[in-house]
């Protein structure tokens, strides 16, 4: 089973792109950064987290493109992915680029979690209507595999349109789009439709899910795709759990805090589970 890290990296934590090197050379597989472009100070939506007020770290967020640059260029195997990107808050085109041009830094390194968003007024802030977020960020997706895919890349949505269009660099190779979210026939439908991965995080519950992502998965003609647990803290039980069912990757969680708070975290991950 493949071991990757994931942090909520801020301006006060270690940067990315050490944590990435970091990561590497202590055999991990994978490092995951999140996205918040920034947090309405004045706001009805609950934390995510359940706690009255939300943490500091979700205003401090970095921009999680411009990070794992950074850290495309200080390692050579890693797969370094959003965990998660917002692209319904994003315009695709800009972003498609963004990410190509990531992927011309770290070749086939490349993932794309992406999400729909749980704030509100970030949202709003964006011009996302809410209730349409779901189909709004599956427009944005599908635009950008136009961009990355077609020479001359065209789209025509309720969100997004353009004409015929040049957009270089492409990418590699196919750029793995991971979905996160609650499990439901919702969000597993557009799994089967446009993703090539479910990015459930903390992983509670994927046994009783993964029946419905196989029946998705089928009725859209196709394989199942891979499920990666995401911002697990891990026990020796819990990833035995995760191979009994069949999974090839976990992402761990390590703390947002500086280089003393989180390589110790590692280099017990490390010592322990690699």
């Amino acid at each position: 089973m493949r071991l990757g890290i994931t942090m909520f990296a801020t301006d006060l934590t270690m940067a990315p792109h050490e944590l990435a090197r970091a990561a590497e050379e202590r055999g991990f597989a994978s490092l995951y950064v999140p996205e918040h472009t920034h947090i309405p100070v004045s706001r009805k939506t609950a934390p995510p987290t359940g706690a009255e007020s939300l943490p500091e770290e979700y205003a401090r967020t970095l921009d999680p493109l411009v990070s794992l640059a950074a850290a495309a260029v200080t390692t050579e195997r890693i797969v370094l992915g959003t965990g998660i990107l917002l692209p319904a808050q994003r315009d695709p085109i800009v972003t498609a680029k963004a990410v190509a041009t990531l992927d011309r830094l770290a070749p086939g390194r490349v993932a794309l979690g992406v999400g729909y968003g749980w704030n509100v007024e970030e949202g709003a802030d964006h011009g996302v209507p809410w209730k349409r977020r779901r189909a709004m960020a599956r427009e944005h997706v599908l635009a950008m595999r136009a961009l990355w895919t077609d020479e001359q890349a065209s789209f025509e949505g309720e969100f997004v349109t353009f004409d015929a269009s040049w957009s270089w660099p492409k990418p590699s190779g196919r750029v793995p789009v991971l979905l996160g979210g609650a499990s439901g026939p919702t969000l597993f439908a557009h799994i089967a439709e446009y993703g090539d991965g479910w990015l459930p995080i903390g992983g509670a519950g994927i046994r009783d899910a993964l029946p419905g992502l196989r029946r998705a998965c089928a009725d859209a003609g196709r394989d199942t795709v891979p499920v990666i647990p995401f911002g697990t803290l891990p026990t020796p039980e819990k990833l035995d759990h995760y191979a009994a069912l069949g999974i090839e990757e976990v992402v761990l969680r390590v703390p947002g805090g500086d280089r003393d708070a989180v390589l110790p975290v590692l280099d017990d991950y490390a010592r322990t589970y690699l």
